[in-house]
Formats: structure tokens, sequence, C-alpha cells
């Protein structure tokens, strides 16, 4: 089974890139499972209801969330639907589920979302024994656990790893836009790479325009953020799983410009 991760989508030109280089990976890569991180992808920040049934239409098993899961009011109206998933270290009482079961080539698939707390800005509970908690729920009625960790800490994501190892088919971190070269089999068989990095604009600071993020650097003023324009290029990584044991045999790393 072939599982596609696509890194956090930035903007409407994001989505549009989605939805021309998806059909191609598919079929090049024989993909069978989709999961794409979708909290940027409405101006930069949340999801609206237009993009929610784009990526629907586009027969994405699960979109994850992140920080900026309520950066549109929109997102009300369809975060209890089955195929969207936000971090499950929220407070408890938030609308949503963090993590979600799905069947794909007569197996059951976990797939869990978690935010960190190393300069996230964002209060939540402890990402750690919040997973801790999700795996002695589904252990024993699921075959293969994928887990999108959130996380600006690159130190915070490793650990993760190392703590996840042997206990989950793979994690993948997603946040910084940027995609890390160091994709890896633990030692005990989960997969494990730091960030699978961003689908939008090419020319950008992580999505955003250059000159405005210069001036705010170079000023120190509050800037607004906007957009960047032009090409986009998508990161995301292809997980290869054993159908039989449910270990990933190898990692790959896309990148289409």
């Amino acid at each position: 089974m072939k599982v596609l991760a696509v890194g956090d989508i930035v903007g409407e030109s994001g989505v549009r890139k989605l939805k021309e280089e998806l059909p191609k990976i598919r079929q090049e890569e024989n993909i069978d499972f989709v999961i794409v991180n979708a909290e940027n992808s409405a101006g930069g920040m949340g999801i609206t209801t237009k993009i929610f049934n784009e990526l629907k239409e586009m027969k994405i098993d699960v979109i994850t969330m992140g920080n900026h899961t309520w950066g549109k009011k929109d997102i009300f109206s369809f975060i209890n639907s089955d195929n969207i998933i936000r971090p499950a270290n929220y407070p408890a009482m938030v609308p949503g589920k963090g993590y979600n079961i799905y069947t794909c080539k007569d197996k059951k698939i976990c797939v869990a979302n978690l935010i960190g707390r190393t300069d996230m800005g964002v209060l939540t509970e402890n990402p750690f024994l919040k997973m801790k908690e999700i795996l002695n729920k589904v252990k024993n009625s699921v075959d293969i656990i994928i887990v999108d960790f959130h996380a600006e800490a690159t130190a915070e994501k490793i650990a993760m790893g190392y703590y996840l190892d042997g206990k989950v088919t793979a994690v993948f971190g997603t946040h910084t836009h940027v995609q890390t070269a160091d994709e890896q089999i633990l030692e005990k068989g989960t997969a494990y790479i730091t960030d699978i990095g961003m689908t939008g604009p090419k020319k950008s600071v992580i999505g955003m325009d250059v000159d405005v993020s210069i001036k705010r650097f170079e000023t120190s003023l509050p800037e607004r953020y906007k957009l960047a324009d032009g090409d986009c290029f998508l990161n995301a990584c292809v997980f290869d799983i054993n159908e039989e044991n449910c270990r990933v045999n190898k990692i790959k790393r896309i990148v289409r410009k």
C-alpha cells in the first residue's frame, strides 16, 4: 500500500497546484491513500467550505489541520465530517476529531493529528501524553497508524519520532513549510521525516510575499502578511507500506515544480 502525505497547502494557488499534480502522482506512484494538510489553504490561514469541497472532489482521504484550524469560521459547519481531523491535543471540549479510522485495501488505518507546544503560541495539552492515550484506544483495532505532527521545533518532532518508534507506522512533520532531507526508518520500524514541506508559491517566504516578509524582519513593524504570487511547487512524501507486516519499506520525498 502506498500512502501519500502532502505538505501544507498555502493559499488558493496551492489548492490549484494540488489539483494539477495529484492525478499525475497518483498514477505514477500507484497511490492508494492520500493525506493533505490544509490549515493554510484559505488565504494562508484556515480552510473554507469552498476549499473543503474542492479537496473532497479530489478524493482526498484525510484532511489534517494545525494552529490555524479555526482561522475561518466556515470550519464549524464541517469540522465533524469524517474526512477532516484537527489536532487531538486541543482542549477536549472543542468540536471535531483528533484522529479517525479509515479503511483501505482491507486495512484499518488510524490517522492522528497533533500540534506541538514549543514556540507555537497555542495553549494545548501535552501531545506526547495525548498520543499515548490515543494508542491505548486504537492499538488493538487498527493495522496502520499514521501521525501528522504539526510543530515548529525540530527537536520536538524528532523526540516524537523516537517516542512513537515501534508503536506507529509513520510520523511526518508539518508546519515549517520547508521539506527536510532526514527521511528514515527508525530502529524499531517507524518511518519518520521532520517536515514534508509545503504546497504553494515557490518564490516566497514559507508562502508569504518576499518583500513584505523582509520588511517585517528589517523594521520589526507589524506589516500585514500577504500571500506570494507566481508559480507554485508541491512538496509531499510517499510511504510504501508492506501489507503483510504494516511497516514502511521505503520513504520517498516528492517535489513538483
